[in-house]
């Protein structure tokens, strides 16, 4: 029976029929679709959500979960990822730029060459990025004619770049930080290397190659470093050493000088042990045109050494800067102090510009050369023309351990000359002789300079009989020279 109300009318059943059950839960699937009931509906309904907490609890989270993500991600990399940098003012900066730019041209291998590749080294030299961001470096040198030339190279540019080496990727960054100049007023910038962790002992091999192919480039040369603002600066192209027989002086005197700073390097621990300043100064002095100079040029390449060359009245050198040049003179090298007679004695003469030389004082020159903060471990040679100008406490013992004169040149010294040019056209000797004795009656012995007479053979590259028809001329020339000296 249907149920009914009080006043008599039919009311709903209170018990539920049979299939209410599953009609019920229909009617909540129903709800849901409609948005009655949900979750969604629930928040939006709910006035506190609506008011902005919601929101910002929603905001929060998401914010919370990126940096979560982006820690996550630091963290993998860090586990993964191996970092280098390198910077600019580490010497290697500019050992990695050129092995970066031979590392990629070796991969540019021509269309025929292609036959030769395995199918995973095709693929892998198919799929590796070439270098697309390049700069170019201009160098500017002279060649033995005197003449200019230049040379340009182009190497990795501001960037990112993508290289393979031994079968590993690698990452390359390189950039310029800030707008920060270094001495040289060139840019602050870095280079980081960037492969996988398992991989990172392929940065000793890429340093270590890199190192090698600096060195070969630099062998049977010798780089000359001059003074720039307050540092060394290299020569853009490494000279040719010059052969050490090519230079000569009186007989004996230029093995007695090599084999004097050959010892002097070693024998490094007999100073250090003694408590003697591991540094040792050489004076040659002589006429223009004896070699001075050349000798050293000639002794560093016997050695394996490199020339840093410093004028004592160069612009805009002070006492400070002259110490620190010396304390911070490139490994295995000889300093070259060019005419040190004339350091002091322009002071009064000014250019156009208002310049009346370096501001070095006397003072300041002896402490740098052996001073409580003079630098260790130093070889030095000072030139000059006129040794009677320099003050005696320049040259005393400890700052000038050899004082070598360089004279004009004598008999052997003209002969020895004449063999090195002429040795194959003149075999047996004849026109040396008559060289020799044309020189010793013309007045020319221990009166003309190596410099002259080797300008004469020059002059008769491959003609002996022309050198001995310039005696005469060479000798009006010396005379007319020592005339004009006199008066």
């Amino acid at each position: 029976m249907d149920a009914t109300s009080p006043n008599g009318t039919p009311s709903q059943a209170l018990t539920p029929a049979k299939g209410t059950k599953e009609d019920a839960i229909r009617q909540l699937a129903d709800a849901g679709a409609s948005g009655d009931g949900s979750i969604f509906s629930q928040l939006t309904g709910n006035p506190f959500f609506t008011a902005g907490f919601g929101l910002a609890a929603v905001g929060a989270a998401v914010r919370y979960g990126s940096q979560g993500l982006r820690r996550a991600a630091e963290l993998a990399k860090r586990r993964m990822l191996v970092d280098l940098e390198v910077t600019r003012h580490d010497p290697s900066y500019p050992w990695v730029l050129n092995w970066m730019t031979a590392q990629f041209q070796s991969q540019l291998k021509p269309a025929g060459a292609r036959k030769d590749l395995g199918t995973m080294e095709y693929l892998l030299q198919r799929f590796t990025p070439g270098l697309h961001h390049l700069q170019i470096d201009t160098a500017r040198f002279k060649t033995a004619g005197g003449s200019e030339q230049t040379m340009f190279s182009l190497v990795p540019g501001q960037g990112r770049h993508i290289l393979r080496y031994k079968n590993a990727f690698i990452a390359v960054n390189r950039e310029r930080i800030g707008k920060s100049f270094d001495e040289k007023g060139r840019p602050f910038e870095t280079i980081t290397m960037t492969t996988l962790y398992h991989q990172r002992k392929i940065f000793e091999d890429i340093f270590q190659e890199a190192h090698l192919a600096a060195n070969q480039q630099a062998e049977g040369k010798t780089i000359v470093y001059t003074s720039r603002n307050i540092g060394w600066d290299a020569s853009a192209e490494p000279k040719r050493r010059r052969p050490f027989d090519s230079v000569i002086l009186e007989e004996g005197l230029a093995d007695k000088i090599r084999d004097d700073v050959q010892e002097f390097i070693d024998t490094r621990e007999w100073y250090l042990d003694r408590g003697i300043p591991y540094r040792r100064g050489y004076l040659l002095y002589g006429p223009p045109g004896t070699g001075k100079t050349s000798f050293v040029q000639a002794l560093a390449g016997a050695l394996d050494f490199n020339i840093a060359m410093l004028s004592l009245s160069k612009r805009g050198l002070t006492d400070d800067l002259l110490n620190k040049l010396l304390e911070e003179v490139p490994p295995r090298t000889i300093v070259l102090l060019e005419d040190a007679d004339a350091a002091f004695t322009n002071r009064r003469q000014t250019d156009s510009d208002g310049y009346s030389g370096s501001t070095v004082t006397f003072s300041g020159l002896l402490n740098a050369l052996d001073g409580v903060a003079s630098a260790e471990e130093r070889i030095m040679f000072m030139t000059t023309n006129h040794i009677e100008k320099l003050d005696d406490a320049l040259i005393r013992p400890g700052r000038i351990d050899m004082t070598v004169q360089l004279g004009n040149a004598t008999e052997w010294q003209i002969g020895q000359l004449w063999d090195r040019f002429y040795a194959p056209y003149d075999p047996e000797g004849e026109g040396k002789k008559q060289f020799v004795e044309r020189a010793k009656e013309s007045g020319l012995v221990d009166k003309v300079s190596t410099a002259q007479l080797q300008g004469v053979f020059l002059y008769n590259k491959d003609d002996p009989e022309g050198a001995i028809a310039m005696v005469d001329q060479l000798s009006s020339v010396m005379h007319a020279q020592d005339k004009q000296a006199s008066v």
